[in-house]
């Protein structure tokens, strides 16, 4: 190691340039000519290929990382490019193992050496403009004197070479950008309970261009490479503190998590992709890959694969914006796999966040304005619902979650933003987010004798929201229970099987369909769909009962499944068949939840209000009797004339006496004395 040390101090300037300038000619002079030609000044090269190139070059680089940018500088500068570039900037990335360091164990031996750092962004400062270096002028022999400004205190030439101290004329300054951001660990890293350090970064040049800007938003997962500088502390007396503050000057920044948009797909890989959506059996395929490892749930899988392609986004002319994206709630009896689908659909979508219900609030679904250390003021933090913007949000124990949280949700699922305005902060974020949820029925197991839909213990504006909800219940069936105790019991035992497509290549799948497919309805489709919409609402309307079957909302709902499909099918035509995919899932989650056994029909009002229409019928027909009645008898009616009375309108006593309830609860009527009823 002595002999290295040797050898890396030994290694001059002039060496240095030589070495760097053949490491660029062999291994990066196209693109280099390239980014010159676009007017950039700077390129981003692997350290793996240093290290490949010149070992000790690389070590030399880690080491002391100011002397080899510097050089990079001037090495650019000298190679035959076809024009002089000055300040051309040499970015890496991919640091190895050993230059990898947690920000929490920084210390003082990592001073102004090169590393590399995983952190979520969690807050930026403005971009301000901020001197470089600057030129100054000797008023009395009129030398110039440049000096470079690397520390936070501006700094003037103490003396000139005739022999004048002080008072120096500011001749010109040379400007850079320079932004500040925090980083904060990544939560895997921490053990048990740990809270996450955090670490300012220094931005300057091109990494806060508003290209690069939009990846470091708070929230994002970035990898940042560069060198940790000391910065002085000041006491209030005056004086300078023996202790020091650490900060990050990066070299190079990258954003880890993939967007939808930021997802590169080679050409072999898109190869595999034409080849899978012309398989007559992708459905089938696909499916099967969504979740190997929970047996079972074939239509919750098709509809979860529906989601993450989602249907498409429509922005009308008059400024009207219907959603593309599909919502899908899952309510079910304990130890059924909810939470499992919705851990692993983290794993496949694009881009996704997973939250719960009871550690969620409201304020930290949609967003929260707090008071910032860093910037002085407020400023505005984005939650899960708009960090997931373009992704997937899967929230568990839905039902666990507060009334008050809840009702944060309505603006995210429907109108797809999140509109704040607290202290002195008006702002609408974007939230084109996809929600998953799941949720237990009422008493933590679904009861066979009731309806699903009275189970549900959420606010029913909530529930309406969603596009499909499926019920997943667990039943004894000593069929399908062998079957699944052997899948479950093999999967112990020889961990998950073959896949049919793999999930790296199911990810990829799913964003090439949602960037380059935008499906239009054909009239095949939209025949198919309005088939179905009338004949639902009409069968209600012949049952005799003014029930409600399916809402308007559950027709956009079936346009948006419908796209979805054909996306799937990478197709840029809504067919019949996807409308028909389209309505067999709707058909399916209808039946289980909203059929009314009573009348034999569907009836959307058990989901999207607390009461069925049957019962809401019986509660006008009371109303009526009583208004009858006190024609008849007077203010004061007796309770035997009215059950008498419901009697013959086939109410009988037990459904009289939950309405009588509903109706004193809702303030239209009154008991003046015991067995007698007045209205209000």
């Amino acid at each position: 190691m002595e002999n290295e040390g040797t050898s890396e101090s030994r290694m001059d300037a002039a060496t240095l340039i030589a070495r760097i300038q053949e490491f660029i000619e062999k291994n990066h002079y196209g693109l280099l000519l390239e980014r010159i030609r676009k007017g950039e000044k700077s390129m981003s090269v692997d350290f793996a290929t240093l290290s490949l190139f010149d070992p000790e070059l690389a070590d030399y680089l880690l080491d002391k990382p100011e002397e080899f940018l510097k050089g990079a500088e001037i090495a650019v500068e000298q190679l035959n490019t076809g024009s002089t570039i000055k300040g051309f900037v040499v970015r890496f990335r991919k640091l190895t193992e050993s230059a990898t360091v947690l920000v929490r164990h920084i210390r003082s031996s990592h001073l102004n050496k090169l590393l590399m750092f995983d952190g979520v962004v969690r807050n930026k400062s403005e971009v301000r403009p901020q001197v470089a270096s600057a030129k100054f002028e000797c008023p009395s022999c009129g030398n110039n004197h440049t000096i470079l400004q690397l520390d936070s205190k501006f700094q003037e030439p103490t003396r000139c070479s005739c022999g004048r101290k002080g008072k120096f004329r500011l001749v010109s300054k040379e400007l850079v950008d320079a932004q500040m951001m925090v980083l904060e660990e990544v939560p895997e890293q921490l053990d048990g309970g740990e809270q996450p350090k955090r670490m300012n970064v220094l931005l300057k040049n091109d990494l806060v261009s508003p290209l690069t800007e939009k990846r470091t938003n708070p929230g994002s997962r970035v990898q940042v490479v560069g060198q940790v500088k000391e910065v002085p502390i000041f006491l209030r007396t005056g004086g300078q503190s023996t202790k020091f503050d650490l900060y990050i000057e990066s070299n190079n920044l990258e954003s880890v998590e993939e967007d939808f948009n930021d997802i590169t797909i080679a050409a072999e890989e898109l190869k595999k992709i034409k080849d899978l959506a012309k398989d007559p059996n992708m459905l089938k395929k696909i499916v099967s890959s969504m979740a190997p490892s929970i047996y079972g749930h074939e239509k919750t899988k098709e509809a979860l694969a529906l989601q993450l392609t989602g249907g498409v986004r429509k922005k009308r002319d008059d400024g009207i914006v219907t959603r593309g994206d599909i919502h899908i709630l899952l309510v079910g009896d304990p130890g059924a796999a909810k939470s499992q689908l919705l851990k692993r659909m983290q794993f496949v979508a694009p881009k996704a966040r997973y939250t719960t219900g009871k550690g969620a609030s409201g304020a930290g679904l949609s967003a929260a304005v707090v008071k910032d250390e860093f910037l002085q003021g407020w400023s505005l933090e984005a939650g899960a619902l708009v960090l997931a913007n373009r992704g997937l949000c899967c929230i568990d124990e839905l039902d666990k979650m507060s009334k008050e949280d809840g009702w944060a949700m309505h603006e995210a699922l429907e109108q797809q933003s999140v509109t704040i305005s607290k202290a002195n902060i008006q702002a609408s974020l974007r939230c084109e987010t996809s929600v998953l949820a799941a949720a237990n029925p009422k008493f933590g197991r679904f009861d066979p004798y009731d309806t699903v839909a009275n189970q549900i213990n959420l606010a029913p504006t909530l529930i309406n929201r969603f596009d499909l909800i499926f019920p997943v219940k667990d039943v004894p069936d000593p069929a399908k229970d062998e079957k699944m105790a052997s899948f479950i019991l093999q999967m112990h035992q020889k961990n998950v099987g073959k896949v049919e497509v793999e999930t790296k290549l199911l990810r990829k799948y799913f964003a090439y369909a949602r960037q380059n497919c935008f499906p239009k309805l054909t009239d095949a489709a939209v025949e198919e769909l309005k088939e179905y919409y009338i004949k639902m609402r009409s069968s209600a309307a012949g049952a005799g009962v003014k029930s409600v079957p399916i809402s308007a909302r559950q027709l956009e709902g079936l346009v948006r499944l419908s796209e979805a499909s054909a996306k799937l099918r990478l197709s840029d035509k809504v067919l019949k068949k996807d409308a028909r995919k389209a309505i067999e899932l709707l058909d399916y989650c209808l039946r289980q939840i909203a059929f009314d056994e009573k009348t034999g029909t569907i009836d959307i009002d058990r989901i999207a209000t607390d009461t069925p229409a049957s019962s809401r019928n019986k509660l006008i027909t009371v109303k009526e009797i009583i208004n009858d009645l006190e024609a008849k008898v007077g203010k004061a009616i007796p309770m035997e004339d009215l059950v008498a009375a419901a009697a013959e309108k086939d109410i009988e006593e037990h459904e009289l006496e939950e309405i009588m309830q509903k109706l004193k609860r809702a303030g239209d009527v009154f008991e003046p004395r015991r067995g007698f009823i007045s209205k209000i």
